[in-house]
């Protein structure tokens, strides 16, 4: 791919006006001298005022000026930026001189906290709109001089929050969501390629590329907030492979999400095996634990990947449902392969907690009531975080007592195996304690709890094997054999 040019004639800051005041040395005796020296000085401070004084919808918009070969080149410059909704701000006659201005431009090195893709910048939470969330639009005009016969197009951006209408000489090229309801739907931000249009002979193309923003209440947080990777424009060929260079990274990010979850339902399938065995020990759990675990991971790649659910749904799926369950059922699972007596009382509050999780969640969710009180939102969101730790202390503690009932090497795995889990499930528990949430070996991101499930999974395999050694050699399963 051919080096990318520099962008040029980026707009210059306002000019700054300086006044000089003369001494013009009148005599006091000389008043028409003074009148004149008065006259002279008012006019001056009049024109002072009448060219410093202009309105600020007055100044240009933005204009990049970039030269094209066979290259691509990262719309970084200086974006008009403005918050709220209006079509009519996607036409390029729209004068947006009054507008603030963003650059776009990463700092070296930079990427996102997730995948890490590469030319990351803070969204507008950071930029002086903290706790806003809705609609926002992005503007800058673009002249590009290139080859005539060379087609151009534009790379959208790959990450924003939480999804976008891309507007090019006021015409709709597409987006990344549905914008037909009161809020927009929001899919995952995928990379996507947008050909744009030619009206010039000579090769020299102006463009009015304008995004139209839409922030969900879900994506809230510290740095969320509009495009935090510029789009690129370039050679419709060159921005073809750019495109796959950035599926690549994508792809990387949550392939381990994509294997994890085959890796669950193979171990489920081993333990249908011990089931089969009619062994005395219960497994039921342990099945359903790992499918539900591997739906939990699975969602995440449906959502990145696909347009097969929104947000929304990614939320309902994830939050408010797949959670809770994931908790009680690990639990569970854990209490039968440690062999603990099923008390009452035990299943009885799992229950309990598991209700209160799962309604909480749901009340506390943006989407959910969102007039209600927000002292409401306040207590279901504590209500969460209380079950929560309630299930990290159970889990804790039958783990604990597994261990102090059989010192054994399979007992110690069986808990190391358990740990890994918890590593998974109680993400949220974790970071609140300062444990790095993400790492980027090789520029790519992942999680901790893909690393302990990257352990956990042979782990596992090696003790669910260990246990259909110790059936088979047991005489009462011989004699049940044969």
């Amino acid at each position: 791919m051919a080096k990318r040019p520099r962008l040029a004639n980026r707009p210059r800051s306002p000019c700054v006006f300086r006044e000089s005041l003369l001494d013009f040395g009148a005599d006091p005796s000389g008043s028409d001298a003074m009148r004149r020296s008065g006259l002279l000085i008012s006019l001056c401070m009049l024109m002072v005022m009448m060219i410093g004084g202009r309105p600020a919808s007055a100044e240009p918009a933005p204009v990049a000026r970039i030269t094209l070969g066979h290259s691509t080149v990262p719309l970084n410059g200086l974006w008009r930026f403005h918050v709220g909704d209006d079509l009519r701000w996607s036409s390029p006659d729209f004068d947006d001189g009054s507008w603030e201005t963003v650059d776009l431009t990463p700092a070296p090195g930079a990427h996102d906290g997730d995948v890490g893709l590469p030319g990351y910048v803070r969204g507008w939470s950071l930029r002086g709109h903290a706790n806003y969330t809705g609609y926002a639009w992005y503007r800058i005009k673009v002249t590009v001089d290139s080859d005539k016969d060379t087609p151009l197009a534009l790379a959208g951006p790959t990450l924003v929050d939480s999804t976008y209408q891309l507007y090019v000489n006021g015409q709709l090229l597409g987006g990344s969501g549905v914008f037909t309801g009161t809020a927009p739907t929001v899919f995952g931000v995928r990379p996507s390629v947008y050909p744009l249009p030619s009206s010039s002979s000579s090769g020299v193309q102006t463009y009015l590329i304008a995004f139209r923003v839409w922030m969900d209440p879900l994506d809230a947080a510290e740095d969320s907030g509009g495009i935090h990777v510029a789009p690129t424009i370039g050679s419709a060929n060159d921005i073809d492979q750019l495109h796959q260079v950035q599926w690549l990274q994508t792809f990387k990010g949550y392939v381990a999400d994509a294997i994890e979850p085959l890796a669950f339902a193979l171990l489920a399938l081993m333990v249908f095996a011990l089931i089969a065995c009619r062994t005395p020990d219960a497994y039921r759990w342990l099945v359903i634990a790992l499918l539900l675990l591997a739906l939990l991971r699975v969602n995440q790649v449906l959502f990145s990947w696909t347009h097969w659910q929104s947000l929304r749904c990614y939320d309902i799926a994830t939050a408010v449902i797949l959670k809770p369950l994931n908790l009680a059922v690990w639990t569970l699972a854990w209490r039968d392969w440690f062999r603990l007596k099923r008390t009452p009382w035990l299943r009885n509050v799992i229950s309990v907690l598991t209700v209160v999780h799962l309604l909480s969640a749901l009340m506390s969710r943006p989407w959910f009531m969102p007039e209600a009180n927000h002292g409401l939102k306040v207590f279901a969101d504590f209500a969460v975080e209380g079950a929560r730790l309630a299930f990290v202390a159970l889990y804790l503690w039958i783990m604990g007592l597994g261990v102090i009932r059989s010192q054994k090497l399979p007992t110690y795995l069986a808990a190391l195996c358990a740990i890994l889990v918890g590593i998974g499930l109680f993400a949220t528990e974790l970071n609140a304690l300062g444990v790095p949430g993400i790492w980027f070996p090789y520029g790519t991101g992942v999680a901790r709890g893909q690393y302990a499930y990257a352990v956990f999974i042979p782990l596992l395999f090696l003790l669910i094997g260990m246990r259909l050694v110790s059936y088979a050699r047991k005489p009462s399963f011989s004699s049940r054999s044969n």
